[in-house]
């Protein structure tokens, strides 16, 4: 029998678990390749409290302080910042890339200025898209570029055309404050901007606004591109440049410019249009007291400085340019292009208007409507001045251009009534009449239309020199049946009338309307002997180095008319003057004119003149109201005293062209040296309607009454010896007995 401890004893698993067997061959759970699946006995607790380690413990990670996350953050951002970098960098590559070759850049040209003189050399506007013409900066006042850096670009001197750290703050004023109290942009980009590119804002615009500032901080100075800056930018109220503002807002040169107004310019860059003085004073001052305020911390200024200009008085402006001389600039432009074309360049206008008398003028038609404006019903006047080579002395087109820029004196065609006169009897002179003519001056009836006189009144017999001192309206008629409408047409368009005329009888009495410029140069023949010059207010146009663009050298004119007529009109204008309706206008030196009164006191003239200048008046409203029995023996008269006056102080007189002398020309017909017989329509009936005649209506103004004349053949004047053609009105002529003007001479 074999021994027990001899028998082969196998492993097994299947068996039952003997826990003997299990504390041998068993592994611990920190052994196991795999670990188990059983759940993990809690852990015995030793006798301090903590449960026995078992094998190796297990790696902890160590804690991050404040120290680890400022680390952290800080390279994330140097990440982020060279990840952005590069993005910058991709955008100006790519807008860079859209923009023109660099080599083609270049400064365009500033919008030529148009600098108008008046014959004094006396600046009388600057026009043209800028307004005002280019100031060096060492020209200009001193404090314009100070205040200007300081509320703009305090480091315009130190960075290269694109400031990070004024950018920086801009931004970081934003975060704080909620909106953009101070821009990013400096001068540079500003002046690149407006030189360069269009007010967009979009990403592309202002990257190439940043490329194209450095460029310009490469290709010029700090002063040259501080002073194209200022030459260029925009003030508001359609001012561009320091000079055009400073015109605009204080009437004086850049120059000239105080501190305080300095700093008001400086302080509109930021909305020129909105704190522009002429729109809002009040933001106007508060802004440049930012302004001052911020020249006083960069020590631009000192505290007795500010504290004088903070004291200064609130800048008043005019919401539109004002200055009677701008209806003289408004009229050069526009005749500007006819002379030199187009304008490429910086040029000087040297005009005829002399500005001492300008002045005068504006000063003159002021005053009278504003003493007169209500009680008279008068709102507007003008006047015009011309010198016998045509030359225009003197334009005023309004009572106020900052109210009204429309230009009556060249521009608004009235009825000059019987300033209009000396055109008919000019005619009827040149057809044999003299001054010594004889008519009678008494109610007429001519077809359905009856002239009368002004109050009605009538003085029978009468010379021609009278009639005209007197302004007789049925004289005036007469003479425009005897010598024909179409003889006065000619006569006043060969002077210098322009305007469409109607050829009817009434236009003896002013009814076609013309301007006050062509009434005016119409009478200067009367003054020079019978020359019509040409009228011009454009004497020379240069380039700012003197180049000749355009210069008038025109001559006298073409003769009009003949010696004789201009003596016997003279001695004829003349009595108005002494002794007739406008004794108001008499003065120290030999004149002569006439008056001119529209229906209802709508209008009201006087164009008179000496041997040195001639000059026109009128009063009235622009709606065509009636004045209060306002005649142009009154105001215009009055104005037309005051400016003559002035511009013949110091001048040695002269007598009118011509001469004549009463009784010369009509030996046969004395003057009437006895008062004439007042007559009125009761003591001299009207004269009856022409028998078997053909009638031709008369077109006239839809105010004035219509005329209906046939064409009556005068016989020859008494006075003048001649047989007097037919005037071209109406019909055929017509063989009758007797005629009109038969009936009325007693014949």
């Amino acid at each position: 029998m074999a021994n027990r401890n001899d028998r082969r004893i196998e492993p097994s698993f299947d068996g039952p678990r003997n826990d003997a067997e299990d504390d041998v061959f068993s592994v611990r759970e920190e052994d196991r390749v795999v670990p188990s699946r059983r759940k993990q006995p809690a852990k015995r607790k030793s006798s301090k409290g903590r449960a026995p380690e078992r094998g190796r413990s297990r790696s902890r990670k160590p804690k991050r302080g404040l120290f680890g996350i400022f680390g952290r953050l800080v390279y994330w951002c140097f990440v982020l910042a060279i990840w952005g970098g590069i993005a910058a960098a991709g955008i100006v590559v790519y807008y860079g890339a859209k923009m023109p070759s660099a080599t083609t850049w270049a400064i365009p040209d500033r919008s030529p200025n148009i600098k108008i003189v008046g014959v004094d050399g006396q600046l009388v506007a600057n026009r043209g898209m800028t307004g005002g013409e280019a100031v060096g900066l060492h020209q200009m006042s001193p404090y314009i570029p100070q205040a200007v850096i300081a509320i703009e670009d305090k480091r315009f001197y130190s960075h290269f055309g694109f400031d990070p750290i004024g950018l920086a703050r801009a931004v970081s004023t934003r975060f704080l404050n909620g909106r953009f109290t101070q821009g990013g942009s400096t001068l540079t980009q500003q002046l690149a901007k407006n030189l360069f590119l269009k007010p967009d804002r979009t990403l592309e615009r202002k990257v190439q606004e940043v490329l194209l500032a450095m460029w310009l901080e490469q290709k010029h100075t700090k002063d040259q591109i501080l002073e194209m800056y200022l030459n260029r930018v925009f003030f508001g109220s359609g001012s561009y440049g320091v000079e055009a503002a400073s015109r605009r807002y204080f009437g004086k040169s850049s120059r000239d410019v105080t501190l305080a107004e300095a700093a008001l310019l400086a302080g509109l860059l930021k909305a020129p249009s909105r704190l522009s003085p002429a729109r809002d004073p009040k933001a106007a001052g508060d802004r440049a007291q930012l302004v001052l305020a911020a020249m006083r911390d960069q020590g631009m200024i000192g505290d007795k400085e500010l504290a004088n200009a903070m004291n200064a008085p609130a800048t008043r402006v005019a919401s539109f340019w004002t200055g009677s001389e701008n209806y003289v600039a408004d009229r050069v432009m526009q005749e500007l292009p006819e002379l030199i074309g187009e304008v490429q360049s910086d040029i000087v206008v040297d005009t005829t208007v002399d500005m001492t008398l300008q002045e005068i003028a504006e000063k003159s038609i002021r005053r009278l409507v504003d003493e007169n404006g209500q009680k008279l019903n008068v709102s507007q006047g003008a006047l015009v001045s011309i010198d016998n080579t045509g030359a225009v002395r003197a334009m005023v087109g309004g009572y106020d251009y900052a109210t009204s820029q429309f230009d009556r004196a060249s521009e608004a065609r009235r009825q000059p009534g019987s300033a209009f006169k000396p055109f008919v009897y000019m005619a009827a002179l040149e057809q044999g009449r003299t001054p010594d003519s004889m008519r009678n001056d008494a109610p007429i009836k001519i077809g359905k239309w009856t002239p009368e006189n002004y109050n009605g009144k009538y003085y029978g017999r009468v010379t021609l020199k009278t009639a005209l001192a007197k302004s007789l309206n049925s004289v005036a008629a007469q003479l425009a049946m005897e010598v024909g409408p179409n003889a006065v047409v000619e006569a006043a368009h060969r002077m210098g009338i322009e305007s469409e005329l109607q050829p009817n009888v009434s236009i003896s009495l002013g009814t076609s309307e013309v301007t006050p410029l062509e009434l005016t140069a119409a009478y200067v023949p009367f003054a020079n002997g019978g020359y019509r010059p040409e009228v011009h207010i454009i004497r020379r146009v240069t380039t700012t180095d003197g180049k000749v663009l355009y210069e008038n050298t025109a001559g006298g004119g073409p003769r009009v008319i003949s010696p004789e007529v201009v003596g016997m009109m003279n001695a004829m204008m003349t009595g108005a003057v002494e002794e007739g309706t406008a004794k108001k206008a008499a003065f120290a030196w030999p004149a002569a004119g006439k008056t001119g009164t529209s229906q209802n006191s709508r209008d009201a003239w006087f164009v008179g003149f000496t041997a040195n200048l001639t000059t026109g008046v009128w009063f009235g409203n622009d709606d065509g109201k009636p004045m209060k029995k306002v005649t142009g023996g009154a105001l215009p008269a009055l104005a037309w005293h005051e400016f003559m006056v002035a511009a013949h102080e110091g001048v040695p007189v002269a007598a009118l062209p011509g001469s004549w002398t009463p009784g010369s020309g009509a030996s046969d017909v004395a003057v009437d040296d006895q008062p004439a017989q007042q007559m009125d329509e009761n003591t001299f009936p009207p004269a009856p309607k022409p028998a078997k005649q053909q009638v031709g209506a008369v077109n006239v103004r839809q105010d004035q009454p219509t005329a209906s004349i046939g064409r009556p053949v005068p016989p020859a004047d008494v006075g003048g010896g001649r047989p007097i053609p037919p005037g071209e009105v109406g019909g055929p002529t017509q063989r009758r007995e007797t005629s009109i003007l038969d009936v009325l001479l007693g014949n």
